[in-house]
């Protein structure tokens, strides 16, 4: 198989169980609840616990991948998020809960770490934003799969269901995975000098911080939007069904986002653009009663600025440093993710209410266009010394 797009729509299916299975506790979080006997800081940590191994294991997972190769290091990630599930669907003990969520949090970093890797070795230079709009699509497509169906199965069967059903969907993967091929280009070039000079290395650290806060702000509606609806009197499958909408429409407007950037190629003046208007919408969603319309404002809006992100390290990176480049990424990204969750659970105990995390994510997405500029600044140093 050497036709990228077909490469791209692999990468995207199996990239969607990542998502399908991190969402799956805040999809039944009031289920949880009530199961293990929990608060709402307990189900921040436990979502955040998904993303902790990102913070020690992206950067080696880069240096494994390189090692292992794309196919063993992708196989052995899906079987970890597998064996996770299956921790957590056949354990009533909070602490064994904890421990799978760990496990299936440790699959979830190979996986994308290497997966990110793969797709920038595909479309490195070609229409490289709207591949990563597209593979970074698989994110709101697996939430939102989840939010439409774990509700219903955690309803019905109770919560091992629902990780048994995320166990399932990640040994489908496997099978998917096989069917990869690397380009002949990048399996000669890889094995140069994996070392980053120290301006791309400063710039694909400010590229992860980026990612990391505004996935930290979208992070906080479909992790505590249903929450926040339940306060105000929705039921769980309801709850979960309108926060839905933000995903769906995300699958339409981040591949637009990423359309947009490389037709124009003002990929920061949309991205820039978008956050402050998704980052008011945020604040705006906790304080008033027009809940769909603002819903459906951050699913047409939101999903813009994922392209032109996803896309930063592209332009520092070269095949050589490209997997230690994804490692030092998702390090930070990870590190946003792990923090933001738990962060917002505890500040949404204090304050009795879900709606304090709606307002912490949108100060984290409020401060990605200061940092957006901070890139541009250090990639313009970096090139004016390349040619001195």
């Amino acid at each position: 198989m050497r036709n990228r797009w077909a490469i791209l729509a692999i990468l995207f299916v199996v990239r969607l169980t990542i998502a399908f299975q991190f969402q799956s506790v805040a999809a039944v979080a009031p289920l949880l609840e009530k199961t293990f006997g929990v608060g709402l800081a307990d189900i921040g940590i436990l979502i955040g616990l998904y993303f902790t191994p990102g913070v020690v294991l992206a950067l080696p997972g880069g240096a494994i991948g390189r090692t292992l190769g794309d196919k063993p290091t992708t196989i052995a990630a899906l079987l970890l998020m597998t064996a996770g599930s299956l921790v957590m669907a056949t354990t009533d003990i909070w602490g064994l809960q904890l421990t799978g969520r760990l496990v299936s949090g440790a699959g979830g970093v190979l996986l994308t770490v290497q997966l990110t890797k793969m797709g920038t070795d595909w479309f490195a230079g070609k229409e490289i934003a709207t591949a990563m709009a597209i593979f970074v699509n698989s994110w709101p497509a697996g939430v939102a799969i989840s939010l439409l169906v774990l509700p219903a199965i955690g309803t019905a069967y109770g919560a091992g269901a629902v990780f048994a059903a995320t166990g399932a969907l990640s040994a489908i993967g496997v099978a998917l995975i096989m069917l990869y091929q690397p380009p002949p280009s990048v399996t000669v070039s890889a094995a140069g000098s994996g070392r980053l000079d120290p301006l791309a290395l400063l710039a694909v650290i400010v590229a992860g911080l980026i990612w990391g806060l505004y996935n930290v702000g979208f992070a906080m509606i479909f992790s505590f939007g249903p929450s926040l609806l339940a306060e105000r009197g929705w039921s769980i499958s309801a709850a979960g069904s309108a926060i839905s909408v933000v995903m769906w429409l995300s699958v339409i407007s981040v591949p637009a986002g990423g359309y947009l950037a490389d037709r124009f190629k003002r990929p920061f003046t949309l991205a820039i653009a978008a956050s402050l208007v998704v980052a008011a919408l945020l604040a705006w969603l906790t304080r008033s009663d027009g809940v769909i319309t603002i819903l459906v404002l951050i699913g047409l809006i939101g999903g813009h600025p994922a392209g032109p992100i996803m896309s930063l390290a592209a332009r520092v990176l070269v095949p050589e440093t490209r997997a230690i480049g994804m490692g030092v990424f998702y390090t930070l990204f990870y590190g946003a993710m792990m923090l933001g969750p738990a962060v917002a659970g505890w500040l949404a105990k204090s304050a009795g209410t879900a709606a304090v995390a709606l307002d912490l994510g949108a100060l984290t997405v409020l401060a990605c266009p200061p940092l957006m500029w901070l890139f541009e600044r250090i990639v313009s140093v970096r090139v004016r010394r390349a040619k001195s």
